[in-house]
């Protein structure tokens, strides 16, 4: 089994120690850690699989689990780019909030930020989203630019109104642009993601063997993070305006009217550090479930039985194989009770 997949299958964590362990795996020193040191660190993992996040014995294992969980897609086993890198989020996107709420002197100031916000928002969410279905390389590439031009222009729109009808009150100054760019992140995600719900992602057994493929796991995927990006670029771009707004009544502001920027740009990243491992800890790596089985749809040539809940499983592990049931065979028992199943979420 993959080790990532492993730590997060036996790491059951409460919010409390995934917040801990995301503070640790977003270190800075994850973007240069170099090919040769990650390779020997997934060697100690897969010879050691029994090695645990929490042995606090063997300062190497918890090293390598640190590499590793930082660097490596969990479904894929591939590195991830370094700009992409969950510790890549906030040195990124910060500057990039910082400049898409500044106040608008011309449209044209605007179309850099927010192009580079939605360009970097969209290959992030693509690079670190579940990669167990299959996708081809022109489907990414055309999700991807339509993606980041339908963010871009709707992100654009308000500013655009701004400028055109001289719109100089609070709402249109602060509150609007805030609720929009955290709308539209939690869109990006789903849009960037959206080949998930459709075509479904691996659920495995509580062993982690892998029983086939779920639409609906896929779309509760899709909306756990979605939702973490809402609360992530929402609150990150609020605070700084409330700040801000009761800055500007101080005489400091008026003495010096250029600390509003820097006092703006240290609220955006101090709130930014705190709320981007606190985002990815909202919900677990792996989502689990279980009930009864319902219905049966075709998903990737495999059988998927819904649930009575709103989660979803695929064949218990004691049903065929997949290869059995697209050949023709009899259909398993609509009734027949699920083993609990799990699905790796992503970022």
């Amino acid at each position: 089994m993959e080790p990532n997949v492993r730590f997060w299958i036996t790491e059951r964590q409460s919010f409390i120690q995934r917040f801990l362990q995301w503070t640790e795996l977003l270190d800075p020193t994850n973007l240069v850690v170099s090919i040769e040191k990650i390779e020997k660190s997934r060697q100690l993992l897969l010879t050691h699989e029994d090695a645990s996040g929490s042995d606090l014995e063997d300062k190497r294992v918890q090293e390598a689990w640190k590499r590793s969980l930082s660097t490596v897609h969990p479904d894929s086993s591939k590195l991830i780019p370094g700009p992409f890198r969950p510790a890549a989020l906030l040195p990124f996107t910060a500057p990039m909030v910082f400049l898409s709420m500044l106040p608008v002197k011309s449209l044209k100031s605007m179309i850099l930020p927010q192009v580079s916000f939605y360009t970097y928002s969209t290959v992030f969410n693509i690079v670190n989203g579940n990669a167990s279905y299959d996708r081809r390389p022109h489907e990414t590439i055309l999700v991807g630019a339509g993606v980041i031009a339908s963010s871009t222009f709707f992100g654009l729109f308000p500013r655009l109104l701004q400028v055109r009808f001289s719109l100089n009150s609070i709402l249109s100054r602060n509150v609007i642009p805030v609720v929009i760019l955290a709308q539209l992140s939690g869109m990006n995600v789903v849009a960037s993601r959206s080949l998930e719900p459709l075509r479904g992602i691996e659920v495995m057994d509580k062993d982690g063997s892998v029983i086939g493929y779920s639409r609906k796991a896929g779309t509760k995927a899709v909306k756990d993070t979605a939702t973490s990006r809402v609360v992530l670029f929402g609150t990150s771009a609020f605070i700084p305006e409330v700040f801000s707004y009761f800055f500007k009544r101080t005489q400091f502001f008026l003495q010096c009217p250029w600390s509003l920027w820097t006092l703006k740009l240290s609220c955006t990243i101090l709130v930014m550090g705190l709320m981007v491992p606190v985002s990815f800890s909202v919900f677990p790596q792996i989502g689990r479930g279980n009930g009864w089985a319902m219905t049966i749809c075709p998903v990737r040539q495999s059988q998927c039985l819904g649930s009575r809940e709103k989660t979803c499983a695929l064949l218990p592990a004691t049903a065929p194989k997949r290869k059995d049931s697209a050949a023709g065979g009899s259909p398993p028992n609509p009734m027949a009770p699920l083993t609990t199943w799990q699905s790796h979420l992503s970022l």
